[in-house]
């Protein structure tokens, strides 16, 4: 079993549920274990570990491997460490064939298993990069709000790249969509069953609504494309209404999920469909619906560490993805950021979540071979 099987045998083992999924005070809540095995390992390979409080006693984690001489650049390592919620086996790592099975296994333990193993083998065997300082960040909160890429953010901390570990297939992700949640609600007025006309009907509102949204709106949305991404799309995920059959309903509500391109904001979708609705003579309140809305990414693939990082993994056109991640949080903040990490998204969050070992050692491989490579 090589290091960086066993390390992920180790993560998995150790829950670390992300508390919003979770009733208080629930043992599986939480990624300090994670952190504290992490910082301990990273200790005994002779690299400096710190701690950055995040949320009420939740901390991101930083381990940091310092350049043989004067620091010129800084290149990020960003995986999260929190998972979505599973049952009882899933938190006991099961080999089957060249599978490794999971909560967190390729979502994304692995990706942390990768680069930490990659980061640990650097600082023990060598050589150090003479000018790049190396940061692994192992992130809180990314499957709520984001909440550790946020106030990474929000410090003010500066990099050349990041590197967000999702599971991209080993591809180098320069893109992906933002996802907006709006809250729509229409208003009527009550009235007894028997007499359905003098009331106004908010239920009978919002199925115009949701008929607009999922044709003519979505239509609209297809001529809308990304040269990496398609197109923009929107779905809507959940509708409440009403009360009991003898009562016409005066209040009823949708959530919408809208993936957005590079280029859009959440005022310019907003005013869209708001307009929209006033062609159609249809009236809703809207709001959002997130804690803070998850933006689009655009990274310039002929950056100069973005650009060796693509020719390191030997791909000559970076990607896209539809699913949204931390990069876009920090590139906003002014650190150039892209995604790649070993798994496969169609795995994620699933009963039976699993990653490839031989995915899983090549990820670490490129890792290091990258690692390595730096000024």
């Amino acid at each position: 079993m090589t290091p960086t099987e066993t390390l992920l045998r180790e993560l998995i083992a150790l829950p670390s549920v992300n508390p919003a999924f979770l009733p208080p005070g629930d043992a599986k809540a939480g990624e300090n274990r994670v952190a504290r095995l992490l910082a301990s390992k990273a200790v005994k390979a002779g690299l400096t570990v710190e701690f950055r409080k995040a949320l009420p006693n939740r901390s991101n984690l930083l381990v940091w491997l310092r350049p043989r001489g004067k620091t010129r650049h800084r290149i990020v390592l960003a995986p999260h460490l929190d998972t979505v919620n599973g049952t009882a086996d899933q938190f006991v790592p099961r080999k089957t064939g060249r599978r490794l099975y999971g909560r967190g296994a390729c979502d994304t333990k692995g990706s942390v298993a990768a680069m930490f193993s990659a980061l640990c083998q650097l600082a023990r065997q060598g050589p150090k990069p003479s000018a790049t300082e190396i940061v692994f960040i192992g992130l809180v909160d990314e499957e709520n709000n984001q909440s550790g890429s946020r106030a990474l953010a929000a410090s003010g901390f500066k990099a050349d790249l990041a590197i967000i570990g999702e599971p991209t297939g080993l591809l180098v992700v320069t893109a992906h969509k933002g996802s907006l949640w709006m809250r729509f609600e229409t208003r009527g007025l009550s009235a007894h069953g028997s007499r359905p006309d003098l009331g106004r009907n908010a239920v009978h509102e919002m199925a115009r609504i949701v008929d607009l949204l999922e044709t003519s709106y979505a239509v609209s949305l297809k001529k809308r494309r990304h040269p990496l991404l398609g197109q923009a799309t929107v779905s809507v995920g959940v509708i409440n209404g009403g009360s009991q059959p003898n009562i016409v309903p005066d209040r009823c509500s949708i959530l919408v999920d809208r993936r957005t391109l590079p280029g859009e904001s959440e005022e310019s979708v907003r005013r869209e469909i708001q307009a929209m609705l006033r062609q159609a003579h249809l009236e809703a309140v809207c709001e959002d619906d997130k804690f803070a809305p998850c933006r689009p990414l655009e990274t310039d693939s002929d950056l100069p560490f973005v650009a060796r990082f693509l020719s390191q993994a030997g791909q000559r056109r970076p990607a896209g993805v539809d699913y949204f991640s931390d990069a876009a949080v920090l590139a906003e903040a002014g650190i150039p950021s892209i995604v790649f990490g070993p798994g496969d998204i169609a795995q994620a969050h699933t009963a039976d979540e699993w990653i490839e070992l031989a995915q899983l050692e090549q990820a670490t491989e490129m890792f290091l071979k990258f690692l390595s490579s730096l000024p």
